[in-house]
């Protein structure tokens, strides 16, 4: 008899647990806190009803299975499952009565905490055979140390106790094995569910007639619904146009008839206000375990957002291209490891002689050889070699700008931008006329300071022209520690010349000494220069006081060559006087140069005119 008890007892346990497999599964959407107390209210009902169908083993100690119900709600349901479960529990074992009240009121507990450290070990969420395996052997080691206990020592248990134990551990791990089974099959279907309903793109399921089985919600409400399940029984000819349902009706059909599915087909859809929209739809069969087809599955996405920057980029793209072969300019992108991405026919234009090498894929290093081989630049020589080319290739990822002069004529302007991934964009523009008028300008700028450097009158240096140069003579000679010597010339009697055959006269005079002059100061640092009115100057660098005086004699002895009559003069040509100096004397400034110069030319006109006086000589003199 207490045999068949157990059995019932056991058998309303997996009752209790499949009437509660059943409830929770339709209140899914029950809060955490409300499915923890549902969880405890049920278990503990479940105890009652154990408890209920309880044997007497004892005089006031029964045996039942409410210690399994309780394990499971601390286990599976936490603490205020098992909080629920225990009051009921014991509230019930209380109103039975008996001697064994108070070591049955110690189980529950005992059960309780055990089963609650269960939990926590294991988590709360975890389901799997070792927190099953735990579950059982709380029970079992709770109800074998409450035997002990009643029956005064491990040597007064019985076979019989024993066997009960082992039941209760069975039917604990067949009840906690249940609910793992079940936990986990309910997070596999959470999971698809969520995975389902919550996907952004449109999720349905539909039977062989093509009627909708399951959607997620966007499907609803994409046609005016608030709940998934009003989709359910509808199809395409509930939604759209009869002519665009029947054309989905059949292409769907014919994806079940032929078991090959369709992936990624775009098509359009016009709605009523005229707007239209894209979708993307992959649709595959369904077949159950056997192999039979049930209907199909289908995933449909809106890109008509996506198709909307496609065709801008393309637009833009079409813009760009049009642009780029419109521009005067060449344009060439090479990619961080040198090779040509994108170039523009303007580009290959610019490079007649190494255009064949200018295509897409090709490295700088090929480009450059064409370059060279081809002297396509006539900075660059046909042997220039590997150094050139390595040297070349190593510009393209500077930032820079440089001026490429052509074997045509042709100059270029490359300029070099990098991007952040490393790739660079080469512009080149044609800039001979620009260089042209660089040269003209250069030319004029010349030709405008030869003017302002220039005495109108006899074509030599004016007096700006000789104190810049005697400035920068002077400091080079000081820093070198080297000669530097200063000829003074003046015109003997030139105010007479002029009062006798005028000013005209008195021009040519001048104009005639000035080429003289000139001939005179051959080298190229040599500078003969128009000091003022009848007065001449003549820059000698790299010259010493002898090689200034000899340039003197040579001057006087070439314009007495000369013969320009002045009748005035007591030689009856006209003559000059000389005074030199150099800066080996030791003279601090240009202007202490031109001083001492001075003072020697004094001298010559004082000493009789016509001959030459060197500054040193006039200073021992003094």
């Amino acid at each position: 008899m207490p045999w068949q008890i157990l059995i019932g007892n056991v058998a309303a346990v997996a009752l209790v647990i499949s009437v509660w497999m059943h409830l929770h599964y339709k209140l899914y959407r029950l809060s955490k806190v409300q499915a923890a107390l549902g969880f405890g209210l049920m278990m503990g009902l479940g105890a009652i009803l154990s408890m209920l169908l309880s044997v007497e083993v004892d005089s006031g100690y029964f045996l039942d299975l409410r210690s399994t119900l309780l394990a499971v709600s601390a286990v599976y349901g936490g603490p205020l499952a098992v909080l629920m479960t225990a009051a009921l529990t014991s509230v019930q074992r209380i109103s039975m009565g008996g001697a064994g009240v108070e070591p049955a009121l110690i189980s529950i507990v005992l059960v309780s905490v055990f089963g609650l450290a269960v939990h926590v070990r294991f988590g709360r969420g975890s389901a799997d055979v070792k927190k099953a395996l735990a579950c059982a052997v709380t029970v079992a080691a709770v109800t074998l140390a409450m035997s002990i206990f009643h029956r005064g020592g491990w040597s007064h248990i019985t076979t019989v106790s024993l066997a009960v134990i082992g039941v209760k551990f069975a039917a604990t791990l067949a009840t906690a094995s249940v609910i793992t089974y079940f936990h986990a099959f309910t997070l596999e279907r959470d999971i698809l569910k969520a995975a389902l309903t919550q996907a952004p793109d449109f999720h349905y399921v539909k039977d062989r007639n093509s009627r909708f089985v399951v959607t997620n919600l966007n499907v609803a409400r994409n046609h005016d619904r608030t709940k998934s399940s009003e989709m359910v029984g509808l199809t395409d000819f509930d939604l759209y146009p009869s002519e665009m349902a029947q054309a989905f009706f059949d292409r769907e059909q014919e994806i079940m008839a032929t078991g090959e599915p369709i992936v990624d087909f775009e098509e359009p859809l016009v709605q009523e206000n005229g707007r239209e929209r894209w979708f993307m739809t992959s649709k595959i069969p369904l077949r159950n375990r056997h192999g039979d087809l049930i209907g199909l599955s289908g995933v449909t996405r809106d890109i008509t957002e996506k198709k909307r920057l496609v065709q801008e980029a393309l637009d833009s793209k079409n813009v760009l291209s049009q642009a780029m072969m419109e521009m005067s300019d060449g344009l060439a992108m090479f990619n961080s490891a040198g090779r040509l991405v994108f170039c523009n026919d303007q580009y290959r234009a610019a490079f007649p002689r190494s255009a064949d090498a200018r295509q897409p894929g090709a490295d700088i290093t090929d480009i450059l050889q064409a370059v060279m081989r081809n002297g396509e630049r006539i900075d660059v020589s046909p042997e220039a070699g590997e150094d050139w080319i390595e040297t070349e290739a190593a510009q393209l990822f500077l930032t820079h700008d440089s001026e490429i002069p052509m074997f045509d004529g042709r100059w270029l302007r490359q300029r070099t931008r990098l991007a952040a991934d490393g790739s660079a964009l080469v512009v080149v523009s044609d800039i001979t006329s620009m260089k042209h008028s660089e040269e003209r300008l250069t030319q004029l700028a010349l030709k405008m300071k030869g003017l302002a450097d220039t005495d109108a009158l006899t074509g030599i240096a004016n007096r700006r022209a000789f104190n810049e140069a005697i400035s920068e003579e002077f400091a080079r000679a000081c820093r070198a520690e080297s000669a530097l010597s200063l000829l003074l010339i003046d015109v003997d009697h030139f105010k007479a010349y002029n009062d006798t055959y005028g000013h005209l006269e008195g021009d040519n005079c001048l104009r005639m000494i000035g080429e003289v002059l000139r001939s005179i100061a051959k080298r190229p640092c040599d500078l003969a220069a128009r000091f003022g009115g009848e007065e001449f100057a003549i820059l000698l660098p790299g010259t010493d006081r002898d090689g200034a005086l000899r340039l003197a004699k040579i001057l006087r002895s070439a314009l007495h060559r000369q013969a320009i009559p002045h009748s005035e003069s007591s030689r009856a040509i006209v003559t000059v006087s000389i005074g030199a100096a150099n800066i080996l004397d030791r003279f601090a400034t240009p202007a202490d140069l031109v001083a001492a110069a001075d003072q020697a030319l004094y001298a010559a006109k004082k000493h009789g005119r016509d001959c030459v006086e060197a500054a040193l000589e006039q200073a021992r003199a003094a």
